[in-house]
């Protein structure tokens, strides 16, 4: 019998391949997915705990989905991610609508709790299992043929995280850092090429901490497993994300250099520029360290576009602290960065600490975004004129434009045909907007 399935994905990436995932184990069980929830047999909403009031927002989601529930007793509603991981008993008692609740590492077990709420039960599971969850999951929906795939995809090579930052829950709902071996990623890797994938990004918590089990028994690192994957013939590009400066090891720097097909893009989180507000998010690097690993990486890279995290209003920021992380922004110079104002994650050592006023923080948030979006202005004018390698995903919104990403990862737009969703062309960069920038197709490249 084929059922539909909805899935709602908020949050990061990793979550992104999660979703993808879930929905091929429960393709296994006939479940064939869908974009309208009204006519969903099963709706799963694949949470993120990392922003403020996250369980709030999923329960304001529930209020919205309560009405087809009612009006299909046989719709099934179940919650996933980090929220679920973090909030699983208290969703089932505040929640009756929801019929399962499963975290992050166990969504393997999909098919045997679907079956246990279809027969009428509610099932929670949240463990952190000794069984690796992509042992178990099937190779590709239903078993059947392989379905196509678009010209980028996310791949997880590394799960969890040992840094045990002040502000951050992944360590409670991602677990200890895992990485899995290499001859399953290289195996999943060609799996994607195989079905139209050029790029992929590798996906990790702390992805630069990527220590996995070689062919050979021998343990490898991020940097030695994109040079595999760089060996598979059709795959034409390699991104990672995200990457912590403690994790940025000699080769992995040389890497940036020595690998052409490793894009020269880098999203390298510092969070602050004060050495005494990283020590209290317990970074356990100074703004200095991370100075000399970025300059490390421009020797390596000279073009390498950079992106960054940064909290602001973090407990007991000064205004010099503040003024740190501007002066740290200026000497790295982003081509774009991801600002917050700092909010407490229940559980987490600095939700304990006195908040930094809330009109005092949100000023210096508007600062600071106003001096990375100067930043990234900079960066997109500054590739006008610029001849660049641009993979393209889609249509865009104007008849007979496509849309696709740069070597850099500007989106980019370009009018009058001549390349399809798949195609590596290169462009020479003719305008820049806040957001994307507009280019002329030079020729397709393969």
């Amino acid at each position: 019998m084929t059922r539909k399935l909805f899935i709602k994905t908020y949050g990061c990436q990793m979550n992104v391949y999660d979703s993808e995932r879930m929905a091929e184990a429960l393709g296994a069980q006939g479940y064939t997915p869908t974009d309208r929830p009204e006519e969903a047999d099963m709706i799963l909403l694949n949470t993120c705990h990392i922003r403020e009031k996250a369980a709030e927002k999923v329960y304001s989601e529930l209020g919205r989905l309560k009405p087809l529930k009612a009006a299909n007793p046989d719709l099934k509603i179940g919650i996933a991610g980090c929220v679920a991981q973090a909030e699983g008993e208290e969703i089932m008692r505040r929640a009756p609508v929801v019929d399962l609740v499963v975290g992050p590492q166990t969504y393997h077990r999909l098919p045997a709790m679907e079956a246990a709420v279809r027969a009428g039960a509610r099932a929670v599971d949240t463990d952190f299992p000794p069984e690796d969850k992509f042992e178990h999951l099937p190779p590709n929906r239903s078993g059947g043929p392989r379905a196509s795939r678009g010209p980028t995809a996310f791949l997880t090579v590394q799960e969890g995280c040992d840094k045990f930052c002040a502000f951050c829950v992944v360590p409670y709902t991602r677990g200890a850092e895992v990485s899995r071996p290499a001859a399953r990623l290289l195996a999943e890797a060609r799996d994607l090429v195989d079905r139209g994938v050029r790029e992929i990004t590798l996906l990790g918590q702390n992805v630069n901490a990527y220590h996995g089990e070689g062919p050979n028994g021998l343990v490898w690192s991020l940097a030695r497993l994109i040079d595999a994957l760089a060996d598979i013939e059709g795959l034409a590009r390699i991104r990672y994300t995200t990457s912590h400066p403690n994790d940025m090891s000699d080769d992995l720097i040389a890497a940036h250099g020595a690998q052409p097909k490793l894009m020269p893009y880098l999203h390298l989180p510092v969070q602050a520029g004060s050495d005494r507000v990283l020590k209290a998010m317990n970074r356990k690097h100074t703004a200095e360290q991370y100075l000399r690993i970025i300059e490390r990486l421009r020797v390596a890279r000279p073009d390498l576009a950079l992106s960054g995290d940064f909290i602001v209003g973090f407990p007991g920021e000064s205004e010099a602290d503040f003024q740190a992380t501007l002066d740290l922004v200026r000497a790295v110079g982003y081509a774009q960065a991801y600002s917050f104002r700092y909010s407490p994650r229940p559980g987490t050592p600095a939700a304990e600490r006195a908040p930094v006023p809330a009109e005092e923080a949100a000023e210096r948030l508007q600062r600071l975004q106003a001096l990375l979006a100067d930043q990234q202005r900079a960066a997109q004018e500054a590739m006008v004129g610029q001849e660049v390698g641009v993979l393209f995903e889609k249509p865009g919104r104007m008849p007979g434009q496509m849309v696709g990403k740069s070597d850099h990862l500007h989106a980019v737009h370009v009018a009058g045909g001549g390349v399809a969703p798949g195609d590596l062309a290169r462009v020479r960069i003719t305008a820049a907007a806040s957001h994307s920038l507009a280019g002329a197709v030079l020729g397709v490249v393969e």
